[in-house]
C-alpha cells in the first residue's frame, strides 16, 4: 500500500468496469480500527457509508465540481469511490487527504464536525 495515498489505495478495473469507470479508489474500512474508533469517540458511525458522507461533504465544500466525475458505493466494510480517470482519482485524494490522510488530521476534522448534520 503506497503511504502516500494512505488510507485510500487506486486500481485500474477491467473493462467492462462498474459504472463506465476505469477506476476504484477504496479503503479498507473494516481493517482501519484507529479510523472507526476515531469516527466513535466523535459520534460518527465510522462504517464505509460514514465515509462516504463525510468524503461527499469535503469535495462539495473544496472542489464540488469533482462530485460529477465520482461515483460513490455505499453498504459493506470497504469505501469504494469510482473515477473516470487517473487525474479525477488524483483530484480526488489531493481533495481529501489532508483530513483523511493521518488520524491527527482526521481527528481535527471530526473535532469539527457535526453530528447532527451527518446521518451514518
Amino acid at each position: 500500500m503506497s503511504s502516500a495515498t494512505f488510507p485510500f489505495q487506486v486500481a485500474l478495473l477491467p473493462a467492462p468496469s462498474p459504472a463506465g469507470y476505469p477506476l476504484a479508489i477504496f479503503a479498507d474500512v473494516g481493517g482501519l480500527e484507529e479510523y472507526y474508533v476515531l469516527f466513535q469517540n466523535y459520534g460518527f458511525g465510522g462504517t464505509a457509508d460514514s465515509w462516504v458522507e463525510h468524503l461527499q461533504t469535503i469535495i462539495e465544500e473544496h472542489q464540488p465540481e469533482l462530485l460529477d466525475e465520482l461515483e460513490f458505493v455505499e453498504g459493506g466494510h470497504t469505501f469504494v469511490a469510482y473515477a473516470a480517470s487517473q487525474p479525477i482519482a488524483d483530484q480526488f485524494l489531493d481533495c481529501v487527504l489532508p483530513f483523511f490522510g493521518t488520524l491527527p488530521r482526521l481527528q481535527k476534522y471530526l473535532s469539527q464536525a457535526d453530528p447532527e448534520d451527518f446521518f451514518a
